[in-house]
């Protein structure tokens, strides 16, 4: 598993810097072209706006802390990001 971090690490509730994406991207195309066995996690800035463009992007995990932990229904949250990422 690689961990990028789509913040700069150190506390919650940051913006996710789009450049993550770029490298989601080129991690995705270098664990294709090399067949590993390796799956993406992206931490930071995640939420229901962006969670499909990160998935799309090639994350295989994502973390959704504050996100997540501010809503105001956990089951809605969730249910909306499966509905979003076609899960």
């Amino acid at each position: 598993m690689v961990l990028i971090m789509s913040v700069n690490p150190g506390f919650g509730g940051q913006k996710f810097i789009p450049e993550a994406l770029t490298k989601i991207r080129q991690l995705r195309d270098i664990i294709h072209k090399n067949n590993y066995r390796t799956e993406i996690e992206v931490d930071g800035g995640v939420h229901i706006d962006n969670v499909a463009e990160v998935v799309r992007a090639g994350a295989d995990i994502v973390v959704m802390g504050s996100a997540f932990y501010n809503s105001e229904n956990y089951d809605e949250t969730v249910r909306i990001v499966r509905q979003r990422c076609g899960g």
